[in-house]
């Protein structure tokens, strides 16, 4: 049911209508004490039955002249709509977006959400954009009330977004066309379930962060020459293990002067994959010859773990 109010001419029961994006029938009018009515003239305001959807405040209504013409105005409308927002939010080519992701400037998760009335849209909006942080931002490009429809997720698809549904499921064909775009939506009844899936969706946006991890070290003892293979290291290893497939990095007065690879571990005159704390080794160091007795090699390995966000809100908060 919706309240409208007409401005000029007259609505009549059976009149085929557009309200917003919404479509129906006039089914029924009831005005002043539920009085029901059969039209309604300018300035008389009027609750009418039989709408698709529940359209939004201060949405124009047009009668149209029948069914196929009214589908056609709800669309354009919705094309309209749909156009403003995405210019509002920075609308990007899928080149572009795939750049940033890889780029070290701020993520943008886009959603579109669909619920059971406005107030839970508005509600479920503002949460999420509230978890917007100087890593990822939320942008909700669109959120309407009513079933997820297969015309939200042509809209997903083309936008790069996912759709959250709140109190709300996608009907028969937007599931068809979601697993043919392989489009995600996602469906929820409370809305800190939906703020902490989002939470880990922006997450997943960040490129994973590369963290030095010490292994080891050796002292510098003393040095030669080998022919067809430059300067080699004679080391004692006196601290954790020193790996052949580490990285490597040469500290001289306790300043990096060399930062790469082996190019050679040996013990004695075998090859070896590591050698750890108390023993000793030959190391050649890939196209570097400059090593001297005293200098200090680390071992290290770049690991990748998860980028965290900087938000403005914790798990407590988002659920309060």
């Amino acid at each position: 049911m919706a309240t409208v109010l007409v401005q000029e001419g007259t609505l009549r029961t059976g009149d085929i209508i557009v309200v917003g994006e919404s479509i129906g029938r006039v089914r029924a009018m009831l005005g002043d004490g539920g009085r029901k009515l059969k039209e309604a003239g300018p300035s008389v305001p009027v609750e009418i039955l039989g709408l698709d959807s529940v359209p939004n405040p201060g949405d124009d209504l047009r009668v149209a002249k029948d069914l196929d013409a009214a589908k056609e105005l709800a669309s354009h409308r919705r094309d309209k709509r749909r156009s403003a927002e995405v210019g509002t939010q920075g609308k990007v080519s899928l080149q572009d977006l795939f750049a940033r992701l890889h780029s070290e400037e701020q993520k943008d998760l886009k959603i579109i959400i669909k619920a059971d009335v406005q107030g839970s849209v508005e509600a479920l909006r503002q949460a999420l954009t509230d978890l917007s942080t100087e890593k990822v931002k939320v942008s909700v490009i669109s959120g309407g009330v009513g079933a997820v429809t297969e015309s939200d997720v042509e809209f997903a698809k083309a936008s790069e977004a996912i759709v959250v549904g709140f109190g709300v499921r996608p009907d028969t064909n937007a599931l068809k066309a979601a697993r043919a775009l392989e489009v995600d939506i996602r469906s929820y009844s409370i809305i800190y379930e939906a703020v902490d899936e989002v939470r880990l969706a922006m997450q997943g946006l960040l490129s994973p962060v590369e963290k030095e991890k010490y292994l080891g070290r050796a002292e510098v003892r003393t040095t030669f020459k080998v022919p067809r293979v430059g300067t080699v290291a004679g080391c004692a290893v006196v601290d954790g293990v020193v790996a052949r497939s580490a990285n490597i990095r040469l500290l001289r007065d306790s300043k990096p002067i060399y930062d790469g690879r082996l190019a050679s571990l040996k013990r004695f005159k075998d090859d070896v994959r590591e050698v750890k704390e108390g023993f000793e080794c030959g190391m050649n160091l890939d196209r570097f010859d400059d090593v001297r007795e005293g200098d200090i090699i680390e071992a290290y390995e770049i690991v990748l773990t998860a980028a965290t966000l900087d938000g403005p809100l914790g798990s407590n908060e988002a659920r309060a």
